[in-house]
């Protein structure tokens, strides 16, 4: 088995066809198949099933092109690391976010990081599960990922800063009369929430919690952006942190009183290359609401 199978493989797992696999990778067609089937018989198993949509991996392919995608990202980050001078940097970075922790800051920090490496190629994913992070990043199929600190904090996490917690209103809703609101003021308004697994709702239950209310639900759904749209459409309020309101609903936004905030951290790959080093410290030097500069243990952020 070689890492070009390997390649192949995630290529028409990607593609579901092996036509749009070749054209992908450049080769030839009968090369892929070549090499898929030469794959199929070094491992003794089928890796895809052919269906009225295309080529999907079977049980154990699924699983196999889980470590597969391992085995092909840390290839890329040794020829990364073994290539990369200290002018230039080269090879694949992958980011997952958190949505709404970190949204703004890390925009111009990779754009920074783009300017002065125009030749690493940077692939961002938002992840709203904290649970699957963490599997991912154990996995080693990321090389850093923002996101809330949670009981799953790695001690060696980087505690970047804080986000506040903000709620979103109706249009016209009477509390938008104060600069800052307090939650038992909102103990009978009904709530528009997140997915359940995601950490925008796991954040959003533990401060309703915290503070002995026991809301309806009007509505749940999976993108900050429509939970406001939601919310100013007199649906039900939301909470959630003031990086994830998108641009021009700033009036229907307000702070709680008194203030709420989660720490920001990043998880770096353990064998972090330049990329991650470099993208690191141009986080911690934007400007984070009580921002630390040090590995912060998880009895400190949790």
């Amino acid at each position: 088995m070689s890492l070009r199978q390997y390649e192949y493989a995630l290529a028409v797992a990607e593609e579901g066809s092996v036509t749009a696999a070749a054209e992908r990778l450049r080769v030839a067609q009968p090369s892929v198949s070549q090499q898929i089937r030469g794959l199929e018989r070094d491992l003794g198993v089928k890796l895809f099933a052919r269906t009225p949509t295309g080529l999907v991996p079977t049980t154990v392919g699924r699983a196999f092109l889980r470590e597969a995608e391992v085995a092909v990202r840390a290839s890329r980050r040794a020829r990364a690391t073994a290539r990369a001078g200290a002018e230039d940097l080269v090879g694949e970075l992958v980011v997952a976010v958190q949505m709404g922790f970190g949204t703004r800051r890390l925009p111009r920090a990779l754009g920074e990081l783009r300017r002065r490496h125009p030749r690493l190629e940077i692939t961002v994913f938002e992840e709203p599960s904290a649970a699957e992070l963490d599997r991912m990043c154990r996995r080693g199929a990321l090389d850093f990922a923002l996101m809330a600190a949670c009981d799953r904090t790695p001690s060696d996490a980087h505690r970047l800063g804080d986000e506040e917690l903000v709620v979103v209103l109706g249009e016209g809703h009477p509390r938008l009369a104060s600069e800052r609101v307090k939650l038992s003021d909102l103990k009978d308004e009904p709530w528009v929430r997140f997915d359940r697994d995601g950490t925008l709702d796991a954040v959003l239950t533990e401060v309703i919690r915290d503070h002995g209310l026991t809301p309806a639900t009007a509505a749940r759904v999976s993108q900050a952006a429509t939970a406001v749209r939601w919310a100013a459409e007199g649906l039900g309020v939301t909470l959630l942190p003031a990086s994830a309101v998108p641009p021009g609903h700033e009036h229907i936004v307000r702070p709680l009183a008194p203030a709420l905030t989660r720490p920001v951290i990043a998880v770096v790959r353990r064998d972090a290359g330049p990329a991650e080093r470099t993208l690191l410290e141009l986080l911690r030097r934007e400007n984070w609401p009580g921002s630390a500069q040090e590995s912060v243990p998880l009895s400190h952020i949790a």
